[in-house]
């Protein structure tokens, strides 16, 4: 027999009769439902033994984030705790108005069925956390199969909702376990991309600040109910770091309904628009610093990468002044966060290449340089899921005429370069610094250099930027455009 864990009451031997008698119902039906079963007779008892049979069919999505730009990710619990410790975290989440998933342990339903009743009663989904929570990557396919479809019974009969997605105590998974799921019918196996490790014992602020640090469209958030009472008031820093960017918390079934699908990267018109060509003898390259116009015309671009909430702050004010600027992004970061790229694309704006891990490039064989350039158009193709704007920008600006034509012959001839610099990336630069430097050297066909990274003075200063420079008359275009880059 199982060994239960985390019961709610001291008095534990009535719920233990409880408990069998429930799964002894359960047993009693047809537990192993699907289409790859086989009815057998045990020799010793003459009695009927449901034989599992290995899915052949197509495995089931594995989720670790939704691929979306919408401002929205889900919180979501594992384990469930005692009634108390359940109800004040039920209470946390219902004042600060966010509906959650809770993946809950078919054993701690069945022994406390009141609780994801309440759970349920209060608007937040429930989801498979498996039987016992034991670490299915150890078990047999006939074993992952019981542990997974026992739950979804135990869950349905006293919830009346049969689970759509399971998660693994600790969140990882093996092939058996998506096939699995997807004989059982159910839509996916759960992981999560910002995990704040509270069984360390982190204090709810701690925990906060990790969420606040990590927050990212389309994130699952992976918290427990049973391990470490500051989980509790951590809902109310959680809260406060996806309100102070306007992010939603929503359950994940809405989160997944809301995301889209990702195309491989060769299905994307223009993946391969970047090659590894070490023919560079007869490769030309044009270095652009500004446009040549009469018109009062200026590109805003910026360059590296942050964290979202750093990112969308700096969304947020291009949205507000409706301006469209150009994003030059170190693809290791896109890598990380493919959403934040997209969402560059979805505000109107352009996205070209940085280079893949902003070495400079003039410290590179040709083979590495083109190895790097062409990792970065891949990455960014695909996180944006089409070809990006065909401009390359050297790291730190630095170039040489051999650089030049390695990248050209790679696919990226129009090297991006800049006349405005304020050295925004240091952060001993202020506000005022980085306004007082674009101001006085800004002319027709500018392209101005700006950068994304955390806790540097540029956000401070873009509002001011923009609204100046609107005032002097200028109109801001987006780099390809200003300069007549074609498609």
């Amino acid at each position: 027999m199982a060994v239960l864990k985390g019961a709610a009451s001291a008095n534990l031997f009535p719920k233990m009769i409880t408990l069998l008698l429930t799964m002894a119902l359960l047993t009693g039906c047809e537990i192993f439902g699907g289409n790859d079963h086989s009815a057998e007779k045990d020799s010793g008892t003459n009695e009927t033994v449901q034989k599992i049979v290995r899915y052949k069919g197509e495995k089931s999505s594995a989720i670790s984030y939704v691929y979306t730009a919408k401002k929205e990710l889900a919180l979501t619990f594992n384990g469930m705790g005692d009634k108390k410790t359940m109800k004040r975290l039920l209470d946390e989440l219902d004042t600060y108005q966010i509906k959650a998933t809770f993946f809950l342990p078919g054993m701690r339903v069945a022994e406390e069925p009141d609780i994801a009743k309440d759970i349920m009663s209060r608007g937040h989904e429930i989801e498979n956390n498996t039987l016992n929570r034991l670490e299915l990557n150890k078990l047999s396919y006939e074993q992952i199969y019981k542990e997974i479809q026992l739950t979804n019974e135990v869950i349905k009969k006293e919830t009346g909702v049969t689970p759509r997605y399971v998660r693994t105590k600790s969140g990882d998974y093996n092939d058996d376990v998506r096939l699995v799921a997807a004989q059982l019918g159910m839509d996916a196996v759960i992981s999560y991309n910002i995990n704040p490790k509270d069984w360390d014992m982190k204090d709810a602020q701690a925990i906060g600040e990790y969420v606040e640090k990590y927050i990212s469209r389309g994130g699952i958030i992976s918290l427990n109910t049973d391990v470490n009472p500051e989980v509790i008031p951590s809902i109310e820093h959680i809260a406060k770091a996806a309100a102070d960017i306007g992010y939603s918390l929503i359950p994940l079934s809405d989160l997944v309904s809301n995301g889209g699908e990702r195309k491989p990267l060769e299905q994307i018109p223009g993946y391969d628009a970047a090659k590894i060509n070490l023919d560079t003898k007869e490769a030309s390259y044009q270095l652009v610093n500004k446009a040549d116009t009469n018109e009062k015309q200026v590109a805003l671009t910026f360059d590296d990468w942050g964290r979202d909430k750093t990112v969308t702050k700096i969304l947020d004010i291009l949205e507000e002044n409706d301006v469209k600027a150009t994003f030059f992004l170190r693809a290791n970061g896109v890598e990380n966060n493919p959403n934040l790229a997209r969402a560059m694309i979805e505000d109107g704006h352009d996205v070209a290449n940085h280079s893949y891990s902003h070495s400079v490039i003039t410290t590179l064989t040709p083979e590495e340089l083109q190895e790097d350039t062409v990792k970065a158009h891949q990455v960014i193709t695909e996180a944006i899921q089409q070809q990006p704007t065909m401009l390359y920008r050297p790291p730190t600006g630095e170039i040489d005429d051999q650089s030049g034509k390695v990248v050209a012959a790679a696919g990226y001839p129009v090297i991006a370069m800049y006349d405005v610099t304020t050295l925004d990336w240091d952060v001993n630069n202020s506000a005022a610094d980085i306004v007082d430097g674009v101001m006085k050297k800004t002319e027709n066909g500018s392209v101005i250099l700006l950068h994304i990274l955390d806790d540097i003075n540029t956000i401070e200063a873009l509002p001011t930027v923009i609204e100046g420079l609107k005032q002097q008359g200028f109109s801001f275009v987006k780099m390809s455009d200003m300069i007549g880059l074609k498609s």
